[in-house]
């Protein structure tokens, strides 16, 4: 395994949310406004994605990274399901202000019903090699 991935443990596995979609804490508000609260866990990237309107992206699974997602903008359609099942994927749509998660082995796509700005805060660096060493692509959605 790469230097910078580091195994899963059953204590981390244990604290992983049980649905895809998550519901965020309550934010912290007053008179100057509010702070809303994604994630308070330990993590090594945030990235954030514009994806085009009838484009896919991931097609792929994580062997030990996980994702939360936030939708800034935009509707994503996500496919998923564990990894090595033939099954056909589960498909949750996700809008603006929606939180969501992807642990490691579930085969997961996105499709874009339009234009859409998402972050997505993950476990393992992302950089490249670090990122390419832990994924592996497969084939779960096609654009609409």
């Amino acid at each position: 395994m790469d230097k910078d991935i580091k195994p899963v443990t059953a204590e981390e596995r244990a604290r992983w949310p049980k649905t895809v979609i998550v519901t965020p804490p309550a934010p912290f508000a007053d008179a100057r406004g509010a702070i809303q609260p994604l994630v308070d866990v330990d993590m090594k990237s945030c990235v954030l994605i514009s994806s085009k309107k009838g484009t896919v992206r991931a097609n792929h699974y994580h062997k030990t990274d996980w994702h939360y997602c936030y939708v800034l903008s935009g509707v994503i359609d996500y496919h998923h399901r564990p990894t090595g099942s033939s099954s056909q994927p589960e498909v949750v749509t996700i809008r603006p202000g929606q939180l969501f998660f992807t642990p490691p082995m579930v085969d997961h796509a996105m499709v874009f019903r339009e234009d859409t700005v998402f972050l997505t805060l993950g476990r393992n660096s992302r950089a490249q090699e670090v990122y390419e060493a832990d994924v592996e692509r497969i084939h779960l959605a096609d654009a609409p």
